[in-house]
């Protein structure tokens, strides 16, 4: 099991929603955490918001990057070894998704669907791989259950986390040899502005951001002889129709 109070982590897409509740659970923790956003005040914003709210001396960096760009995300794992000294965790979380008939999909779409939520978390590897291979770390993508159950009006964010998954556990038989952990996750319907929800009460049978942030937290503790290496996570009971 990792020291956590020792340990830094990166996560992309972190100003929000699951990056945002992962962020606070690592820190409860005593981890420090950097999140990332295309938006400077944003990423400072929300930094500044999981430090107020945080009950350990665990800070929070927020930095401007974009998955999109390997540049980018080389440079945000600089800034987080420059501040802290190391990088033991990388939650590849940042996505977003455009819905719609094929017959209506855009090219545009369609490529900001994958540069974002594939592409990214190749960039995220890539830029932090040297990093993890010296602290022998952990390498979680937050993938989805849509990247096994497929939809109509989802052939992007399916193809999407279907290459996701698949990306990660090709990635965790590259890695395992450094003693670099690669986990996958694969939650179901989680209570987030994603599509453009507005979390409320009628969200309270979803999964919250907190079981996730719990979830990847409960990971970086399990015994290291034992890697959990895909973990597909579901609201307990939907709401009947």
């Amino acid at each position: 099991m990792m020291t956590l109070n020792t340990k830094v982590a990166l996560i992309t897409g972190g100003t929000k929603g699951i990056g945002f509740g992962t962020a606070k659970a690592l820190m409860a923790q005593g981890i420090h955490v950097a999140i990332t956003s295309r938006s400077t005040a944003a990423a400072e914003n929300a930094a500044k918001e999981l430090e107020d709210q945080c009950s350990t001396e665990a800070k929070a960096l927020g930095i401007k990057a974009d998955v999109r760009k390997l540049e980018s995300q080389q440079d945000a794992v600089k800034q987080v070894i420059d501040a802290f000294g190391q990088l033991d965790i990388v939650i590849a979380n940042a996505g977003l998704g455009h819905f719609g008939s094929i017959e209506d999909l855009t090219s545009k779409q369609w490529n900001e669907v994958i540069d974002t939520n594939l592409t990214g978390v190749f960039n995220s590897i890539k830029a932090s791989v040297a990093a993890l291979k010296k602290t022998k770390g952990y390498f979680i993508t937050i993938s989805s259950l849509a990247g096994t159950n497929f939809f109509a009006g989802g052939s992007a964010y399916n193809a999407s986390k279907f290459g996701v998954t698949g990306f990660t556990q090709a990635v965790m038989l590259d890695l395992r040899q450094y003693d670099i952990k690669v986990s996958t996750i694969m939650p179901g319907s989680v209570a987030t502005h994603f599509n453009g929800n507005d979390p409320s009460d009628k969200d309270a049978w979803k999964i919250q951001i907190e079981d996730i942030g719990e979830l990847v937290v409960d990971l970086i503790k399990m015994n290291p002889r034992t890697l959990p290496s895909k973990i597909e996570v579901r609201p307990t009971l939907p709401p009947s129709k």
